[in-house]
Order: structure tokens, then C-alpha cells, then sequence
């Protein structure tokens, strides 16, 4: 009874990214919040100093020479321009593109015989640093396997005298009867630790076929322990001993429980694979729980967060292979979005500030965030896991920052490009480009949105400065683009009056593609630059 009362969890229990994306959003809030009052007091400030003009050029404010009303929508535009500036700096579509990715890789998990049965356990998957595995029915087939046989005293093989086809039909029948194999446990830098009811010496044994152990590991280096002298340890000598540990023989169900807590404890994020009942406690307290879907129980399957289908020990791999595709994929979303975040609160303040204009007014933001929030991400959202992903060590959600100085890297560059390039146009687009007032805000819009489209190439590669390598096989990636850039033609072309544009010539364009296009060489060069890794 005590036992099965650890299987019971608070429901509620957030996951570490849930958590990570929360404590972000939050922060980015609140700094956005402080800037916008920063911007009311800077504006009020200019105000009733009689540093500010109408449109007509003269100074606003007069004193009590000033109306009422006057004053009134003075007010009103101060308020509304800093209410813009705080809109600008909530990632509101952070939550819709976790959402987003973690329902296409639910899909494609299941297409490989993995059913999620808890959303977030395929985001927890990719951070996992161990892997706590039985051996039978995991590891194992639980079925006996022919290596060697024996005919009479005469050891058969392909040199013995007994005819070919005599040992044939002793083979077909031998294969009729007993089957199984064994997995290697390896899977890029994860650490996997077998639990089992075996003694010391199978169990190392097995370990070592599977690779959990070096065939050259020392007897005496404490990566091998008995649940027993597990169980007897004092909590601080389990606390500094569970890091060694890669094998636990002649262990309980108990055993099992107590050292995934000791690995939660220590900062590891565990996955645990198991098929029978008394593993549910162990499957209920891992951050991961994986069930095996022929072998294991109801119960088993009820605690567990992911049903192998297959019992195939490899799809935990494929998994795991998803999991961190969908944390580097969320790492993406986060460059994109906050490089479009950065840049449009810097040019709203700096243009607030100076008495102008703002150049993204809330119908505009709230074209930009949908490139960015829904098809961008969107496009993001179904990049695949790669062969670079399974080398990299896991993620730490205890250390690790979620925007790591790699993403910052490429966030900045790219945001303090689209600064200089759009206040260059904010003031001084009509002179350099000869063009009306109308024009200029319409291709501000217009280059603003172009360098998203191609800042999602970008976003591609994190780390790699061939951000176009697999593009072409990525068919659904390519169509997003595609309708990006055709709607942009839309909302230019012909939804001037909602959306408050003008229509563009062929050389306006050219010229808005021309400097939105610089974000790919720009990328490229920026990514040569190296920085920590956090």
C-alpha cells in the first residue's frame, strides 16, 4: 500500500519547459510594461514642456492658453501610442507555437509506433539525461535465444561432419521455438541505467552487450550496485553515489523508485521505460513515463506518459530524437519572434520619442504577428530532427538558459539590422526614395514583413550557416513561405483601405526585397562569429 501511494502526482504539475516558457513570457511582459510607462512619462514630459507639435507644426501644449480638448486627444494619443509599444513586446503566440509543435510531433511519433498519451512528455523526452531501464521485456525479448547447440556430445557448426541438410531442418525447428535479442542502449550523450532483478554478474553481462557498460570497465568503479545496498544508503551518501551508477542488480520495484528520485533530486531529467505493474510507481514519478504497449499492464500503461506500441526499445530513441527536435524547434520560434519583438518596440520608441510617427500602428503589429506567430511558426514548427541533434548533450533545463548566447547572437544581429534599415526610412524614406509620406509607411510594412520571410530561413540553422540545406525536401515548409509572400501581395495591393497601404511599383519591390534579402548573407556572416554556448 505504501508503495502504490507514490503513484499518485499533482496533475497540475507544470513540465520544466512549461515552466522555462512561462517564467519567459513573463519577464518579457513586464519589460515591455516598464517601457511603455517609460515612454508615457517621456511623452508627457515633452508635452508640457511645449516640446511637441501638431500636425500643422505648432506647439501643442500653451499653457492655460491650451483647450480642453485639445489636451484631452493629447492624452489619448500618448496613452494609445504606449499601449502599442507594450502590444509590441508580448509574445503572445509563444503558447499557440509550442502548441503547434508539439501536436505535429505527437503525429509523427505516432507514425512511429510511439502514442503520446501526455502532450508535454514529448517536449520533457528531448531534455531527458537518463534513461532508467529494466532488462526483460525492455532491453530484452524475455524469450531464450540459441547461440550454440549441441548434438550429443559433438558441438554442431557449418564444419561439422553432420550432413547440411540434416543441420538445416535442425535449425528451422530450433528458430520454431525460441527467439529474442538484445537492444544496444546508445543514444547519443543520454546516459541509460539498467534496474534489474537479475544478479551482479548477468546483469553486468547484459549491460555490457547493450553498451550501458565498457567491456573495459573496472569491477570496482561503483557503476554497478545492488538494490539492497542501494536501499541502505544514507540519503547523502545515495546523493553523491547515483551519478556513478549505470547498473542496479537484485533491485525492487522500491529500489527503482528510490533511485529515480535520487536522479530527479540530483537535477536529472528521467525517462523510464517498464511493463509491469510494479513499475507504475517508478513510471508515475518520472518526468517521462514509457510503457510497452503488448507486454505491459493496464496499470503500467495508465501510469505511464508514452505507450511504446511495438515494444521496440529503438522507438525510444526515435522519441527521444523527436524531443529534442521539438525543444530546438521551439528555440527557433523564440529567435524569430523575438527578433521581430526587439526590433519593432526600438523603432516604435525611438520613433515616440522624437516626435514622430509610429511606424507599426496596432493593425499593422497585428499583421506582422500573424507572419510571425502563425505561419511562422507554423513553417518552423515541422523541421525535422536530424543527425547533429542525437550528438549534442541534452538540454539542462537546471542550467541551461532557453535562449542560449548562440539564439541571442542571431537575435541581436538581426534585429539591429531591421532598427537601422526601417528608422533610416522612417525619417528619411521620402528624400532617399522620392516617394510620399503613404508609400514610405506602405514599404516600411512591406520590408519590415519580407524580413521575417526570409529571417525564417535563417531560423532554420540555429548554429550552421547552410540554412538551406534540406529546404527543398521540406515541401510544407516551401508552400508556407509561398503564401507568406502572397499575402503580403494581397494586403500591399489590394486591401489598401483596410489596411491603410498603398500600392507599390515594380521597383519599390525590388528595392524592399533587395534589403529584406540582405538578412541571408547577414545571417550567414553572423553565424561565424563564436560565442559560449551559454
Amino acid at each position: 500500500m505504501e508503495l502504490m501511494s507514490t503513484t499518485c502526482r499533482d496533475i497540475s504539475e507544470q513540465t520544466p519547459l512549461q515552466a522555462r516558457l512561462n517564467k519567459l513570457t513573463s519577464s518579457i511582459g513586464k519589460a515591455g510594461l516598464a517601457v511603455s510607462f517609460l515612454v508615457v512619462v517621456a511623452l508627457l514630459v515633452r508635452y508640457f514642456t511645449g516640446n511637441t507639435e501638431n500636425e500643422k507644426g505648432n506647439q501643442e501644449f500653451i499653457g492655460s492658453s491650451t483647450k480642453v480638448d485639445d489636451m484631452v486627444n493629447s492624452m489619448v494619443r500618448i496613452i494609445a501610442t504606449a499601449v502599442t509599444i507594450g502590444l509590441v513586446a508580448i509574445p503572445e503566440g509563444l503558447p499557440l507555437s509550442v502548441a503547434v509543435i508539439l501536436s505535429y510531433s505527437v503525429n509523427r511519433v505516432m507514425a512511429d509506433q510511439a502514442m503520446v498519451r501526455k502532450l508535454s512528455a514529448c517536449e520533457t523526452m528531448g531534455s531527458a539525461t537518463t534513461i532508467c531501464t529494466d532488462k526483460t521485456g525492455t532491453l530484452t525479448l524475455n524469450q531464450m535465444k540459441v547461440t550454440k547447440f549441441w548434438l550429443g556430445k559433438e558441438h554442431v557448426d557449418d564444419s561439422s561432419s553432420i550432413s547440411k541438410n540434416l543441420l538445416n531442418v535442425i535449425r528451422q525447428g530450433i528458430a520454431l521455438n525460441t527467439s529474442g535479442s538484445n537492444y544496444r542502449a546508445t543514444s547519443g550523450s543520454t546516459l541509460f541505467e539498467m534496474i534489474t532483478g537479475d544478479n551482479v554478474f548477468t546483469a553486468r553481462a547484459i549491460a555490457t552487450e547493450c553498451r550501458i557498460l565498457r567491456p573495459d570497465q573496472d569491477m570496482n568503479d561503483e557503476s554497478v550496485v545492488e538494490g539492497e545496498v542501494f536501499r541502505n544508503y544514507t540519503q547523502d551518501e545515495g546523493m553523491e553515489k547515483v551519478d556513478k551508477i549505470r547498473v542496479m542488480a537484485r533491485s525492487s520495484p522500491f529500489d527503482k523508485l528510490l533511485m529515480v528520485q535520487c536522479l530527479k533530486q540530483k537535477g536529472h531529467v528521467v525517462a523510464v521505460p517498464g511493463d509491469g505493474t510494479n513499475d507504475a510507481p517508478s513510471l508515475k514519478e518520472a518526468d517521462i513515463g514509457l510503457c510497452m504497449g503488448i507486454q505491459g499492464t493496464e496499470v503500467a500503461k495508465e501510469s505511464s506518459d508514452i505507450i511504446i506500441l511495438h515494444d521496440s526499445f529503438a522507438s525510444i530513441a526515435t522519441v527521444l530524437g523527436w524531443g529534442r527536435c521539438v525543444y530546438n524547434n521551439i528555440q527557433k520560434i523564440i529567435q524569430l519572434q523575438h527578433t521581430v519583438i526587439i526590433a519593432a518596440l526600438v523603432i516604435n520608441v525611438v520613433a515616440a520619442v522624437s516626435n514622430h510617427e509610429i511606424p507599426f500602428t496596432v493593425l499593422k503589429l497585428l499583421w506582422v504577428n500573424l507572419i510571425m506567430d502563425t505561419l511562422g511558426a507554423l513553417a518552423l514548427a515541422i523541421e525535422q530532427p536530424t543527425k547533429d541533434l542525437m550528438e549534442k548533450p541534452p538540454v539542462s533545463l537546471s542550467t541551461q538558459p532557453l535562449i542560449t548566447n548562440i539564439v541571442w547572437r542571431n537575435i541581436l544581429v538581426q534585429a539591429l539590422y531591421q532598427i537601422v534599415v526601417i528608422l533610416i526610412l522612417q525619417f528619411s524614406g521620402e528624400s532617399i526614395l522620392g516617394v510620399n509620406k503613404k508609400v514610405k509607411d506602405t514599404m516600411i510594412l512591406n520590408t519590415s514583413v519580407l524580413c521575417q520571410v526570409f529571417n525564417q530561413v535563417n531560423a532554420r540553422k540555429l548554429e550552421k550557416t547552410n540554412v538551406f540545406k534540406g529546404m527543398h525536401k521540406n515541401k510544407l515548409f516551401l508552400g508556407i513561405i509561398g503564401i507568406t509572400i502572397i499575402l503580403e501581395v494581397v494586403v500591399v495591393e489590394s486591401l489598401m483601405k483596410f489596411a491603410d497601404t498603398e500600392k507599390l511599383s515594380l521597383g519599390q519591390w525590388v528595392a524592399c526585397v533587395g534589403i529584406a534579402v540582405l538578412s541571408l548573407p547577414i545571417g550567414w556572416v553572423v553565424k561565424c562569429i563564436p560565442v559560449p554556448d551559454v
